[in-house]
């Protein structure tokens, strides 16, 4: 895997690194160099299956590939749970025709520029160190999955309780006490470029545990068909 970091998440006009993963969907592995010239490509980066967000996320990008791929763009779900623990998860939970991947040494997340933030007692210094009085202050709404808006603490111990998700030691190699790695989604041009992204680490945190509306994606991605 690709070793290299940038000190920011990627932007627009920025080209993306490849990074080589070990496959979930299917046996070998996934390059993403073996897109460029190809198609465009919308890569998500989630923590791990782990996270009830990260859960929700992929299923989210999982509604929406029929109508990317009807755009010409494919899509890939990067998730840090290791391959064997990953693949045992979504054999009881098919997303059929998403194509995933495992990085468990989170090098995609470096080489994107995804941080990783360190939870304190009071002290913020966005995107490396937020304050729980800060996470508390947040507020998570999901019509139809919590009953009222939540703090980011409290939806998650919610939506674990609703999803009944076993946390493994496979999980827990993967997860670093009082720190969580941002995640993004990055849609790509055919030439490996990026044109248009989504992350926790804008808008200082209040992009936490959100995901991308739909239309947004959407909207960027027929430009992207386009070009």
């Amino acid at each position: 895997m690709s070793r290299s970091s940038v000190d920011r998440p990627l932007q627009p006009g920025d080209r993306a690194p490849n990074v080589v993963f070990d496959a979930i969907s299917r046996e070998g592995k996934i390059a993403l160099n073996d897109f460029r010239g190809r198609s465009p490509l919308l890569i998500g980066l989630f923590r791990g299956l782990h996270c009830p967000f990260c859960r929700r996320h992929v299923s989210a990008m999982a509604q929406l590939n029929p109508a990317l791929k009807e755009k010409g763009i494919e899509c890939l779900a990067v998730v840090k749970t290791p391959v064997e623990r990953a693949r045992l998860y979504f054999r009881y939970h098919p997303l059929p025709d998403l194509l995933s991947a495992s990085d468990p040494e989170g090098a995609s997340h470096r080489a994107f520029g995804l941080p990783i933030v360190e939870f304190t007692e009071n002290e913020t210094e966005w995107p490396h160190k937020l304050g729980m009085d800060a996470v508390m202050a947040m507020r998570i709404d999901l019509p139809g999955e919590l009953p009222v808006p939540m703090n980011p603490a409290a939806a998650g111990d919610f939506l674990e309780k609703k999803d009944w998700y076993e946390i493994t030691a496979a999980d827990r190699q993967i997860m670093i006490a009082g720190h969580m790695p941002l995640i993004g989604e990055f849609l790509l041009d055919r030439e490996g470029t990026v044109r248009w992204s989504f992350t926790e680490a804008e808008e200082e945190g209040q992009n936490i545990c959100r995901a991308p509306s739909p239309e947004e994606l959407m909207a960027a991605a027929s430009q992207v068909a386009h070009q």
